[in-house]
């Protein structure tokens, strides 16, 4: 189709190169580049500050590149994207819209309100596959079913009978529209507290889509070669950095596929079997980020729930002083320490290290997955809802080929095989420099004398373990112990028709967000706008809590075992403390938000996701917890979605769309048409 004048409606695609959408606009005739910012639509999940610094660049740069090719990018800013489209439809006469897919929830039910509306008022709509290698209704088992597990869906989107399509070159030439009664709104994406800051990440990063292309080329022909053997060190730049260019669309997974697939061919042919096995373990990363979208899209609350039902039931750790501590990289352990603080530093965390203060928040601690994915989704500069759902529920054994929830990972066994050398820990641990090797992952087993040497005085200018792996050992046997029982219950419930007594309840409040995290209104500058916005961690506040839950005391247990990989010894006496089940009114219900019926599958390795729709220690020192005497537990109970805000006068845009909650063809909303 020919003529008139058509919207691109750029998101998550922020290139010109390969972008399908771009491409059928420029086909079509004249076309009018879009980009709407709407972040009061995202609500808990509104972008941190690193995720903003970079959007502020790579829009700067696609600017800068349509404005060669014979156009300009115009910018919105809107509590509602929708609408925003209708009006810049409206004031340049457009009459097609051309938009690139998307594939969490909130943007599915976005872009099929958008397909509707428009459509209704005559306008053309269609949409494309910029995003992936295969679209997720294409990558089926032999019964037509989605895949549950990652090997099996990796291995049929391997042997598709039809490649990936390759890249498209950028179009040589745009015609603009006419855009006189469509004028720009400037977008603001930081205050003047945060520049200081942001000013550092220009030192380390460059956004734009020809610079994430750079990246990608220096990648393919330097540290792609040795990837294999490389890839775990956590201290050394062998890995691709790719990730925020494929966040934000600046980069074509397919042009990153077919480039390493001819390097693979090339040292194929070479007889390079390091070369090969390189590409195959990169190819496996670029794999994981097509079955993140492929989980959201096929289970849309993958975000907020566990995809595996009973860890509905599973009696989460709500400590203040934990959180806090695991966040501003305390806890005792330097590995994870190390980590958090280049995170907090930097926006950036290596894969390996990721898993590691992951699991160390699930695990040790028994934090709220939820909590942990929300502060990642914060503080990284690659920050991807799918994918960091899909990690944190590998983490917290949510999945059927997740890593065992009842195996605790030694920080100390994984810091000697991801930093031999301690030479992360030491550049993100000053205090920790001068340590020998010897002891650098674990200084509490250090001599006096060393620690003195070293200038280290644990307890002071080093925290000492916020609580042993052999008690988290321990409390965790004790916390799946529980969770079991609960399960069973709840079954009974469902399968005998007991609605009372066992103190179970589908109405159950969700874990809350801890309050730093929690949205906050304040005026937009753009016509006193009322906007959503995070709370800055300007100096890593304790968060503050809302809901409340009945204690008891737990019991003590010595016993001792070894698994591998891991050590387990539970010789530890402790005071534990756990919530009991709570009745609603034991709770301190957030006003306006409600529970969604869920239900309760039965637990087997074979489980079937599609019919799943609901589910999702030692003592302190003072320093570590703001109320300096025990933490509680709750279940995580029926989940609301999590984009509803903390404060009673905002919504998010699921909420004000409420046909997102209820049981809809979810591929429908996302093909092309």
């Amino acid at each position: 189709m020919t003529g008139g004048c058509s919207i691109v409606w750029f998101r998550r695609d922020l290139r010109v190169e390969d972008n399908p959408a771009l491409a059928a606009g420029v086909r079509s005739g004249k076309v009018i580049p879009v980009f709407i910012w709407a972040p009061e639509e995202e609500g808990h999940y509104y972008p941190g500050r690193v995720s903003r610094w970079w959007l502020k660049q790579s829009l700067s740069l696609l600017d800068s590149s349509l404005k060669n090719l014979g156009t300009s990018l115009i910018t919105k800013r809107s509590s509602d994207s929708v609408s925003s489209l209708l009006d810049v439809i409206k004031s340049t006469g457009a009459t097609q819209l051309f938009f690139n897919h998307l594939y969490d929830p909130l943007s599915l039910v976005r872009d099929h309100r958008a397909k509707e509306i428009l459509s209704e008022n005559g306008i053309i709509v269609r949409s494309f596959n910029a995003d992936l290698l295969y679209e997720p209704w294409e990558v089926l088992d032999d019964e037509g079913r989605p895949f549950t597990t990652f090997a099996a869906f990796w291995e049929r989107c391997l042997s598709m009978p039809y490649d990936p399509e390759p890249p498209q070159l950028p179009p040589k030439r745009i015609i603009s529209g006419d855009v006189s009664k469509c004028p720009s709104d400037t977008l603001v994406f930081e205050n003047e507290s945060e520049k200081g800051s942001n000013a550092l990440l220009s030192r380390a990063w460059t956004p734009g889509w020809s610079n994430g292309n750079k990246a990608l080329t220096a990648f393919i022909n330097g540290p792609l070669l040795h990837y294999s053997i490389n890839r775990r060190k956590a201290d050394s730049a062998t890995t691709s950095f790719l990730s925020p260019h494929l966040h934000f669309g600046e980069v074509s997974v397919r042009k990153v596929f077919h480039q390493a697939r001819i390097k693979q061919i090339l040292w194929a042919n070479e007889g390079n079997k390091s070369g090969e096995e390189s590409v195959n373990l990169f190819l496996k990363s670029i794999g994981l980020r097509e079955y993140s979208r492929y989980m959201s899209f096929n289970h849309p609350y993958s975000h907020e729930r566990p995809l595996l039902g009973h860890l509905k039931f599973f009696p989460w750790v709500i400590d203040e002083g934990y959180f806090k501590v695991w966040r501003q990289g305390r806890t005792g352990y330097p590995l994870v320490d190390a980590g958090m603080r280049e995170l907090w530093a930097t926006g950036w965390l290596h894969d390996r290290i990721r898993v590691v203060v992951s699991s160390f928040f699930v695990k040790v601690l028994q934090l709220p997955w939820r909590w942990g994915m929300k502060y990642f989704w914060d503080t990284l500069l690659d920050a991807d809802l799918e994918s960091d759902a899909l990690g944190w529920q590998y983490i917290s054994g949510s999945l059927p080929d997740s890593h065992e929830l009842e195996r605790i990972d030694n920080p100390q066994i994984e810091g000697y095989k991801f930093d031999p050398n301690g030479e992360y820990v030491r550049r993100w641990l000053p205090e920790l420099s001068r340590l020998p090797t010897e002891w650098i992952h674990h200084p509490w087993n250090a001599p006096e004398f060393v620690l003195q040497a070293a200038g280290i005085e644990l307890g002071s200018n080093y925290p000492l373990p916020i609580v042993k792996i052999d008690t988290a050992q321990t409390r965790l046997q004790q916390a799946l112990t529980q969770m079991w029982q609960h399960e069973a219950n709840s079954r009974a419930v469902l399968e005998n028709g007991i609605e009372e007594g066992l103190g179970d309840s589908t109405d159950d409040t969700p874990i809350a967000f801890p309050q730093d995290m929690q949205m906050e209104t304040e005026q937009d500058n753009l016509g006193n706008r009322v906007t959503t916005t995070i709370r800055h961690y300007e100096d890593q506040m304790v968060p503050s809590l809302t809901v409340t839950t009945s204690l008891f005391r737990g019991t003590e247990q010595e016993e001792e075992e070894e698994e591998e990989s891991s050590t387990d010894h539970r010789n530890g006496g402790h005071d534990d403390r756990r919530a009991e089940v709570p009745d609603d009114d034991d709770m301190n219900l957030e006003s306006g938000r409600e529970g969604i019926q869920s239900v309760i599958p039965q637990f087997n390795n074979q489980i079937d996701l599609r019919n799943i729709n609901g589910g999702g220690g030692g003592s302190h020192s003072p320093a570590e917890s703001s109320s300096g005497t025990s933490f509680r537990r709750e279940r995580d109970g029926v989940m609301v979605p999590v984009w509803s805000p903390g404060n009673s006068d905002t919504s998010s845009y699921l909420q004000r769309h409420p046909q997102s909650h209820q049981v809809i063809n979810w591929r429908q909303l996302s093909q092309t048409g």
